[in-house]
């Protein structure tokens, strides 16, 4: 998977766009700035957008062409943010440092994804915020209508919002829902898609 992200941030265009996730935004809105972490952050526009908030910015994915592509961005709007390439398994932060941990468009393996969910979680402070928006298993059916609304092939990378809940067990969760929306984030989040979004608290 390393290569084929490689490769498609390769192009000389943000394929996701350079503006950030609109249920993102609307979460950062209301949120007082501190330091927030963004795993499998690609070509960075929404750790760019964090770091003009006036939020301390670490993020990491395992593509050295997405770094690239998100440090040019932050030069771009004139902020700093920390990049790492990493995969999960080997991010170097230490528990309860963040808080603010967000999941946009991170797919997993299934087999890995309740580990990756809860290591993550574990680097996010007591009382700190979680949000998360991905694809629901229902956009399996949209992807077959619209191939250009993205997401992983295989349903079983795609979220389920009883899984996710176990994932986080220790968390309260203010908001969770599934619904259509349309996606205009570059060229390849581009048209009705299937996501379910959360905003949840660490309880400890």
């Amino acid at each position: 998977m390393k290569e084929f992200w490689n490769e498609r941030y390769r192009q000389t265009d943000f394929v996701y766009g350079e503006t950030p996730n609109e249920y993102l935004k609307t979460q950062l809105s209301k949120m007082t700035c501190g330091n927030i972490l963004f795993p499998c952050e690609g070509e960075g526009r929404n750790a760019v957008y964090a770091a003009q908030l006036g939020w301390d910015v670490y993020a990491f994915d395992q593509s050295e062409e997405g770094k690239n592509k998100a440090m040019h961005l932050a030069q771009t709007k004139q902020v700093s943010i920390d990049y790492l390439v990493s995969d999960v398994e080997q991010i170097p932060y230490e528990n309860e440092t963040f808080d603010a941990l967000v999941l946009i468009f991170a797919h997993f393996p299934n087999e890995k994804r309740r580990k990756y969910h809860q290591k993550m979680a574990s680097l996010l402070k007591k009382g700190g915020t979680l949000i998360i928006e991905g694809f629901g298993t229902q956009h399996a059916e949209l992807q077959k209508i619209n191939p250009n609304a993205g997401g992983p092939k295989k349903i079983e990378m795609l979220y389920d919002l009883e899984a996710l809940k176990t994932d986080f067990s220790n968390f309260e969760f203010i908001e969770e829902y599934q619904a259509e929306t349309e996606l205009n984030e570059g060229k390849y989040h581009a048209g009705t898609a299937f996501v379910v979004r959360v905003l949840a608290i660490k309880k400890g």
